[in-house]
């Protein structure tokens, strides 16, 4: 049985989603322009939750490795999954000219793609992070969509479209049959990325506004993070390619309204716990200060909620989109020592990373990450520490508030446990594979 939580948290939204109202074959609702941006906008700040987290829309029980039965109690095994609890449902409305979409949960007006022709996506849209500006300015000169105060998202913005209905390509894959993007692309004008012009499957990332801090002068140096929706996760991706000497490209789609979204208003309740009044979630000031594999994280969860854990007794995993609300891209662990989360008010157990440097955590979320061939070998997880890989030697490669996933057990290799309570391995693109993450709790306000 699902569980329904943040009910309520857009009035109006909720009453333009069941006015004319049609699903998408992702299972987002899409209305006509029955009620303004304007209007309902108002109504979401007026809620005082400037910042409503979207549902993944997963909603399907997964295993260590494959699809299963839904759970129904809380003693069965992969109780408290992303599938358990049912929030806001992705809805959106599209202009009726077709060139923008508004998000009727979070008051942000979106372009229908990242171009402004209305065509599909292609590799010539895609540009630097230096041209990107000049781009916001050329958009809104030009008056898109009937508005002139366009901007480039935040990565928080970005991640509001993802839906965890998608399949992970495989990065040498060769077409894109069967394969699923994490945005709805019968909603969004999306493109994987065009082989016959030397891209991968998987080069559709997305620009955000957010650069990860360093206190390195080179500009080259710096990491860009970007919203993939081919293969569903968040990465710094370095000014440069790779190989040879050519800038990094990115789609480019801009936001609009809702200046307040991605900010969080968090108030200490002084008894462990820490409110974000923004989302509507409460969160553990403490970490679980243990790694887990997928499956224990998920029973120790109600471990917690039978000691009615700080007073409450229906914490849950966080999904990937509940969790990624908590980074804070102004820290870093190489820029200021710190963890990306507000230190004033959330503790971040210290760790040692494959490089024994002095680090913080990988944190599971409730949300499984799918394959092509759909199995469940893997979840989402989000560091909050450094984002480590092999590249000639240990180094932070995507920044710490990047999401990747790991597998969810050692199904798929022979690694040993080290002593610092979690695995790891350079994987096939250099990703580190830790398997054992750590856990913060939320539960709704």
């Amino acid at each position: 049985m699902k569980q329904i939580w943040n009910k309520g948290l857009s009035l109006l939204a909720g009453a333009v989603a069941l006015s004319a109202m049609a699903c998408t074959s992702n299972g987002s609702a899409v209305t006509n322009d029955s009620a303004s941006p304007e209007e309902v906008a108002a109504e979401v700040t007026s809620t005082g939750r400037t910042y409503p987290i979207v549902d993944t829309n997963q909603t399907l029980f997964y295993g260590d490795s494959s699809e299963i039965e839904a759970v129904q109690s809380a003693d069965q095994d992969f109780y408290g999954q992303d599938a358990q609890y049912e929030g806001l449902r992705p809805s959106y409305t599209v202009s009726q000219d077709g060139t923008t979409v508004f998000d009727n949960n979070t008051a942000l007006t979106w372009m229908i793609g990242p171009n402004t022709t209305l065509e599909t996506p292609a590799k010539e849209d895609k540009m630097t992070f230096a041209a990107a500006k000049d781009y916001v300015a050329e958009v809104n000169a030009m008056n898109y969509g009937g508005y002139n105060d366009w901007r480039l998202p935040t990565a928080k913005e970005l991640y509001s479209l993802i839906q965890f209905t998608g399949t992970d390509p495989d990065v040498m894959a060769e077409n894109t049959d069967g394969l699923i993007p994490f945005i709805d692309d019968s909603v969004f004008n999306f493109a994987y990325g065009e082989r016959e012009k030397r891209e991968r499957i998987i080069d559709s990332q997305y620009l955000s506004s957010n650069v990860y801090v360093s206190t390195d002068p080179d500009p080259d140096s710096k990491l860009y993070f970007g919203v993939n929706f081919a293969d569903g996760r968040i990465k710094g991706y370095e000014a440069k390619m790779p190989f040879g000497d050519e800038d990094k490209t990115y789609f480019v789609q801009l936001v609009r309204g809702n200046e307040q979204y991605g900010i969080n208003d968090f108030e200490d309740n002084t008894n462990g716990t820490i409110s974000d009044k923004a989302t509507g979630l409460m969160w553990t000031k403490d970490d679980s200060q243990t790694g887990m594999a997928w499956k224990e994280a998920l029973a120790w969860v109600q471990e917690k909620n039978e000691e009615n854990y700080l007073g409450y007794s229906d914490w849950r995993l966080p999904n990937a989109k509940e969790l990624q609300s908590l980074i804070d891209y102004r820290n870093g662990p190489d820029y200021n020592g710190k963890p990306a989360i507000d230190t004033e008010f959330f503790n971040c157990t210290p760790i040692s990373n494959e490089e024994f440097q002095e680090d913080y955590p990988w944190y599971w979320t409730g949300t499984t990450h799918l394959s092509p061939s759909r199995d469940a070998l893997y979840a989402v997880y989000i560091p909050f520490g450094r984002a480590m890989g092999y590249e000639q030697g240990w180094l932070d490669v995507h920044g710490a508030g990047c999401q990747r996933s790991d597998p969810k057990s050692d199904i798929l290799s022979t690694l040993t446990k080290e002593d610092n309570g979690y695995y790891y391995s350079d994987a096939p693109q250099g990703d580190a594979i830790r398997i054992y993450n750590f856990v913060r709790l939320v539960r709704d306000l």
